[in-house]
């Protein structure tokens, strides 16, 4: 089979939607909000467990302390909601505890399952958003340093911070095409898992590569190819180990996983 992403027969909603990172200083309505965390909590979920839970961040002051722990990115401190969704097993694990029996929740399987339910919901929570008229924006950034964040957000054990999301209305409106994706056959498999061949790989990546910014991309950071800007300058190999050992130790500590 093969299949074409058509845009135009998309939901509108998610054929328009752009990553914000520039907020005006109007305030969202309390209503806004909670639409926004009702429909968080209206995702799937496993068992109705709701293994997540929600830091919703306005205050200034946390705010400043949740910047240089995501990098120092201005929409941290600029954009007026910081959502931080969290693999959660404290309080069910409580609940359990209260009906007198012993959770069993502190291992790989479970935060696995709580690292699923967690995102679910922060996608609903990024869908409300945009419907409301928001613009939003994921930040890759919160696991590289996840145990500070637990701390400024007083998070208990069994509480793990997974991602963060700004949201708030844009200074400007994003124009232009959407952020461009790979082909519908470059993800899709039918049945089974289908082996690529290096001609179709290169043919999956040849019209990203090819654009004019990714060029100018490639040129800036002074390698040969985009996918080097991935391995040598945005992604190295140094900081993925150093960071995925420190994150690793924060879920074995907070989750009690041996």
């Amino acid at each position: 089979m093969h299949y074409e992403l058509c845009i135009e027969t998309m939901n509108p909603l998610l054929k328009k939607h752009k990553s914000v990172r520039n907020f005006t200083r109007r305030i969202v309505d309390e209503s806004i909000i909670k639409d926004i965390l009702d429909a968080s909590i209206r995702a799937s979920n496993t068992g109705n467990m709701q293994l997540y839970s929600i830091i919703l961040s306005t205050q200034p002051k946390i705010k400043e302390q949740l910047f240089p722990l995501h990098f120092n990115q201005a929409m941290v401190k600029q954009a007026p909601l910081v959502f931080t969704f969290c693999a959660d097993i404290n309080r069910f694990s409580q609940w359990c505890k209260l009906r007198g029996t012993e959770p069993c929740y502190d291992n790989f399987l479970w935060f696995s399952t709580a690292l699923v339910d967690t995102i679910l919901a922060a996608e609903n929570a990024a869908l409300a958003a945009e419907d409301a008229g928001l613009g939003i924006c994921f930040l890759g950034t919160t696991m590289y340093n996840a145990e500070e964040i637990a701390s400024v957000l007083k998070l208990p054990k069994g509480v793990v911070p997974v991602v963060t999301m700004v949201a708030g209305y844009p200074v400007e409106q994003p124009t232009g095409e959407p952020t461009e994706r790979l082909p519908l056959d470059a993800v899709v498999h039918f049945e089974t898992y289908r082996k690529y061949t290096d001609e179709a790989i290169d043919g999956y990546f040849s019209e990203i590569e090819n654009l004019d910014k990714m060029k100018n991309f490639v040129a800036e950071n002074n390698v040969n190819n985009l996918a080097e800007v991935f391995t040598q300058v945005r992604y190295t190999a140094h900081d993925g180990a150093t960071f995925s050992q420190k994150y690793l130790d924060f879920v074995k500590k907070s989750f009690s996983i041996i």
